[in-house]
C-alpha cells in the first residue's frame, strides 16, 4: 500500500537544453538534499568500506556526478584515513562539470552508456542517484558499463520508492525553500525508484551477479558488488 508502481513521470532536469542557471540551482538544492535526507551518507558508506579493502592509492569514478558532493567527501574522508584516493567524476553535462572540477581529480563529459575508460581500470565505480532516471533496459546499460570499468567494486545508491518519502520530501523541499523545479523532480525521482528486489533484478540482469543490497535511512538503497572477472575481495 505504501509502495506506489513505479511510475516513469518527466523530469525536467532529463531535458539537456534545460536552462544552465535552473540547473546549477536544481543540483545545489539536490547536492543539500543529499547532506540532509541521507543520499550522501549512504552512498559514503559503502564508497569507504569499498575503497578500504582496495590495496595502494585507489581510484573511484562516480557516474552522474553532478557537483561532485560525493567524491569530494569521499576524498575527505579517505585522507582522514592516510589514503590518497584519486577522484573521477563523470557527467553529461559540461556546465556541472565546469563547477564541480575543484571537487574532483579529473572531470570527464563522457555519457553513463559509454564510459570512455579500459575494463578493470578503475578500483570503485559508483551511480548514486542515477539510475532512476532511465527505464529497465537502460538502466541495466549503465549498471554493465559500470560492472565493465569496475576492477573491486561497484556501488548503486538510490531512492527507495515510497508514497511516504515522496510526501516527505516534498514538505522538506517547500521549508528549505527549493526551487520549483527540485521539488517537481525530486517527487518525480522518489516514484520512479525502486524496491530492494527490483534493484537486485536490475544488477543481476545486468551482470549475472547477486548484489547486496541493503535499505538506509531516509528511504534509500545501496546495491554492491564485486565483478565477475575482478580478482578483488568479495562483497
Amino acid at each position: 500500500m505504501l509502495t506506489p508502481v513505479r511510475r516513469r513521470g518527466v523530469e525536467y532536469l532529463d531535458d539537456p537544453d534545460v536552462d544552465p542557471g535552473v540547473r546549477h540551482r536544481a543540483q545545489r538544492d539536490i547536492a543539500r538534499s543529499n547532506r540532509l535526507l541521507g543520499g550522501l551518507r549512504a552512498a559514503a558508506i559503502e564508497v569507504q568500506s569499498a575503497i578500504g579493502a582496495v590495496d595502494g592509492s585507489p581510484t573511484l569514478l562516480d557516474i552522474g556526478t553532478g557537483l561532485a558532493d560525493i567524491p569530494e567527501r569521499a576524498a575527505a574522508v579517505a585522507a582522514g584515513a592516510g589514503i590518497a584516493l584519486t577522484t573521477i567524476g563523470v557527467d553529461g553535462a559540461p556546465s556541472l562539470l565546469v563547477e564541480a572540477r575543484g571537487c574532483v581529480t579529473y572531470a570527464v563529459c563522457a555519457s553513463a552508456f559509454a564510459l570512455p575508460f579500459r575494463d578493470r581500470s578503475v578500483d570503485v565505480v559508483i551511480c548514486s542517484q542515477l539510475l532512476h532516471h532511465f527505464d529497465w533496459p537502460d538502466a541495466e546499460r549503465v549498471v554493465r558499463e559500470a560492472n565493465r570499468v569496475a576492477a573491486h567494486a561497484v556501488i548503486v545508491s538510490d531512492l527507495r520508492r515510497s508514497w511516504m518519502a515522496a510526501a516527505g520530501f516534498w514538505i522538506v523541499s517547500i521549508v528549505l525553500a527549493f526551487h520549483r523545479v527540485t521539488r517537481h523532480d525530486g517527487v518525480v525521482s522518489v516514484l520512479r525508484g525502486f524496491t530492494a528486489g527490483e534493484l537486485r533484478q536490475v544488477v543481476e540482469a545486468a551482470t549475472g551477479v547477486t548484489p547486496t543490497v541493503r535499505r538506509r535511512l531516509g528511504y534509500r538503497l545501496t546495491a554492491r558488488w564485486t565483478p565477475p572477472s575482478s580478482t578483488g575481495p568479495g562483497r
